[in-house]
């Protein structure tokens, strides 16, 4: 697959999301891994290789995400995917979405790091002002990276999502880029 390293982290790169068989069929796979939906809330959808492909090629076409594949450096191994979503350009905010999909990378700081590069591209390239995520109040693990990077809890809708025969509250998070400080992509020229 060919990947271009267009933020460069210590053991990451973010690459712009392609089109290749070998990508939609990952990430096929990974949409109908309930390891990894049942987390981010998807896992009713069923997701087909040519709706996979439609959903990727649509995205990039329209030029309102910025979708990431989430590459590790020294393997050039596709692990996972990052994006910034519902941009508001006149409130300076966008939405973050992320998941790990290859489960030897979980739990071992590569989301910590993509969210990492992707806030400081959000915040001192893109001049956002807030960048916002939600995810189910069950998944502590995101929670806990979250409040790594820097985010803070800013709100919850009860019982918001269905799931696996149950409700789950939807937690709403946010960091302000005056509470980012960090120096994470390598391959910048500008100091």
């Amino acid at each position: 697959m060919d990947y271009f390293k267009k933020l460069v982290g210590d053991r990451i790169y973010l690459s712009p999301k392609g089109t290749s068989n070998e990508e939609v069929k990952q990430f096929t796979e990974w949409m109908n891994d309930f390891d990894v939906t049942d987390y981010i809330g998807r896992t009713s959808q069923l997701i087909t290789l040519e709706g996979e492909r439609e959903w990727i090629e649509t995205t990039a076409k329209n030029n309102k995400n910025i979708n990431f594949n989430i590459i590790e450096l020294d393997t050039n191994k596709l692990i996972g995917t990052i994006s910034l979503e519902e941009f508001n350009w006149i409130n300076r905010n966008a939405v973050l979405g992320i998941f790990i999909g290859d489960t030897e990378f979980r739990n071992n700081g590569y989301g910590a790091e993509a969210i990492n590069l992707l806030l400081e591209y959000g915040f001192k390239y893109l001049n956002l002002h807030s960048i916002l995520l939600s995810l189910l109040s069950i998944n502590e693990r995101a929670h806990k990276c979250y409040l790594k990077c820097g985010f803070k809890d800013v709100g919850r809708n009860r019982e918001k999502l269905f799931l696996n025969g149950k409700y789950y509250d939807l937690l709403h998070m946010d960091i302000l880029e005056s509470e980012f400080s960090g120096d994470y992509i390598r391959n910048k020229n500008i100091k």
